[in-house]
């Protein structure tokens, strides 16, 4: 059986103990393409011939930017690694000038993309990229040379033999991939990680999650381009569970119902998502129906975890779960047993719903840096505990500094930031890399972050503020979709809010109440204001007075990614926001 020490060991070792007949799927134009895992092993034996033929050497650097997660973005991956050549996987919604400064910086000689979309865009700076040789898509496309080139190339089974030599000469401190983070702020960082960083985390981050080995199925989604997707498809790989693609975030739900998963992963916001979407369903009920709704959704919102809550809760939690919760869970595909989330925190109320209706969405914890887990949550063994992102995993070391940063070690830690040693000084020292997140660890031994380190801001009245808790807290009204609390060296904390337009609609529609269809209209609507003021109010009553909101302005933009309101997992791009809406800024602090 084979060892893994390296990444292009995880298909290996799959062919060897499963062998399964969909390792990988993609549906391609209506129809799920299956791609066993012999034929995903042969594959990328296939591309690195073909990339020897090429004269791609040890240490060259690939790029590879998919718009959608696909078999063909795996392939390529674990073909370039077995040539002793390394990955860039760049986010495919950055701008044209990031994807000319990480092409550039990280001397990719060839770059795979996944369609038109992609390939206009590295086309439009390709005058401007010194090293890169040649652009394969995925996707047939009349300008731009196909992925198959590669591959008829490596049709030759001559160059074989020296594939199998460079595997072997590949070491497992060796650097693998470039990961560059997008970051909230500045340049992207291109954070350098080896193989044993990626194979300890897969091993290490293996006993925590409770898969059926050989007979499970995924679906994925998040950005594979983010080394926390990319891991947990390693980890897929390692228990041989199937992957299924999902066509789009936009198809997410018709693709639930079809691949019917056991286990996906999540960010706290696509939770969120769901869970209104099963709110506002509850909400058009009408009598003993909505009734029964509300009363099983008050129950779930009271859940423990290891029947804390006592056997009379539990006898009653039987009873939600069979009446309204068993709805959920078909409504997910009839079959999900966990999901596991990161990128950003998960709101405790949802956590407690979601394990009631048993959907358990086990928080972890981790950034690119780390490759990425460092802690997760397991709903077995009482390692459970909502409001944690969980214990730290095997072999990684976990410690909170005087000022209360949370400190790692262990063999998940970067090798360093490509061509910044200086800047990987900074953040390593004394063996721990310092996460700039803030935290503490319990008596139990459970993680729990607090804030983020640079995101924590002084009021001119010199009281600390931590933007992420009370954003949390303000995201669990069903009105409020995106916040972002300001405030830094003001005389108090306010805050530029993103509404749930569509909630709202609901809202008004339910009470009566006429409101403009135009998002730009509804914003002013007095009524509208006074139901986010009513909803600030009620939160604020959790927070000390120093903390609590005083203002707020609504933005009649819906926040995403493309936009430049959040990073590619999500995230807040708090100076990026700040820019865009400094006029609502200045009518608060200003006026």
């Amino acid at each position: 059986m084979t060892q893994i020490s390296r990444l292009f060991d995880f298909p290996q070792y799959q062919l060897e103990r499963y062998h399964l007949q969909d390792a990988l799927v993609t549906k391609i134009d209506g129809e799920w393409i299956k791609t066993s895992t012999a034929a995903y092993v042969d594959k990328a034996n296939q591309l690195s011939r073909g990339l020897v033929k090429l004269g791609v050497q040890p240490n060259d650097k690939i790029a590879i930017i998919s718009l959608s997660n696909r078999t063909e973005w795996n392939i390529v991956d674990i073909g370039v690694l077995q040539t002793g050549a390394q990955t860039v996987p760049i986010y495919p919604t950055i701008s044209r000038e990031e994807y000319e400064y990480v092409l550039n910086h990280s001397e990719a000689k060839y770059c795979f993309v996944s369609c038109s979309e992609v390939f206009e865009k590295v086309k439009s700076v390709q005058k401007n990229l010194k090293f890169l040789k040649e652009i394969y898509s995925f996707n047939a496309l009349d300008d731009c040379s196909n992925w198959g080139k590669v591959l008829q190339l490596g049709e030759d089974k001559q160059p074989q033999q020296e594939v199998e030599q460079r595997k072997a000469a590949v070491l497992p401190s060796d650097l693998a991939t470039i990961i560059y983070t997008s970051g909230t702020t500045g340049k992207p960082k291109g954070v350098m990680l080896s193989h044993n960083n990626i194979v300890s985390n897969v091993l290490d981050s293996s006993p925590r999650v409770p898969f059926d080995s050989g007979n499970s199925v995924a679906l994925s989604f998040l950005p594979v381009c983010h080394i926390f997707e990319r891991m947990i498809l390693y980890l897929y790989q390692y228990h041989g569970v199937s992957i299924y693609y999902a066509e789009s975030i936009d198809k997410i739900s018709d693709n639930i119902k079809e691949v019917r998963p056991n286990v996906m992963t999540v960010v706290p916001r696509l939770a969120e998502k769901v869970y209104d979407k099963i709110y506002a369903k509850g909400s058009e009920l009408k009598g003993i129906k909505k009734k029964l709704f509300f009363w099983a959704l008050a129950l779930g919102e009271k859940y423990n975890p290891n029947h804390e809550n006592g056997v009379f809760y539990d006898f009653k939690l039987g009873i939600a779960r069979k009446l309204i919760f068993s709805k959920w869970k078909e409504g997910l595909g009839g079959r999900l047993d966990l999901m596991v989330s990161g990128s950003a925190a998960l709101q405790p109320r949802l956590a407690r719903v979601f394990a009631a209706a048993q959907l358990p969405i086990m928080e972890g914890y981790g950034l690119s840096e780390t490759s990425p887990v460092i802690s997760v949550n397991d709903q077995r063994n009482k390692g459970f505990k909502i409001g944690t992102v969980g214990k730290p995993i095997d072999n990684v070391e976990v410690t909170i500094a005087e000022d209360g940063e949370i400190l790692c070690k262990g063999p998940n830690v970067m090798l360093g930031y490509y061509k910044d040693p200086e800047l990987t000084a900074t953040v390593i020292k004394n063996g721990y890399f310092h996460t700039g997140d803030i935290g503490i660890i319990d008596d139990e031994g459970f993680l729990k972050i607090t804030d983020r380190k640079k995101e924590m801001f002084k009021t001119s009245g010199g009281k600390y503020i931590a933007p992420q808790i009370i954003e949390s807290q303000m995201k669990q009204s069903p009105y409020i979709e995106q916040i972002m609390v300001i405030g830094d060296g003001e005389k108090m904390p306010a805050a530029i809010v993103q509404p749930a337009f569509e909630q709202i609609r609901n809202w008004a529609k339910q009470q009566n109440i006429s409101l403009s269809e135009i998002d730009s209209l509804l914003i002013s609507d007095e009524k509208v204001l006074t139901l986010i003021q009513i909803e600030v109010d009620r939160i604020n009553e959790h927070f000390g007075h120093w903390e609590q909101i005083k203002k707020f302005e609504l933005t009649p933009d819906v926040w995403t990614i493309e936009d430049g309101h959040l990073t590619p997992t999500l995230k807040l791009k708090r100076r990026n926001i700040k820019e865009k809406y400094q006029h609502l800024y200045d009518r608060i602090y200003r006026s």
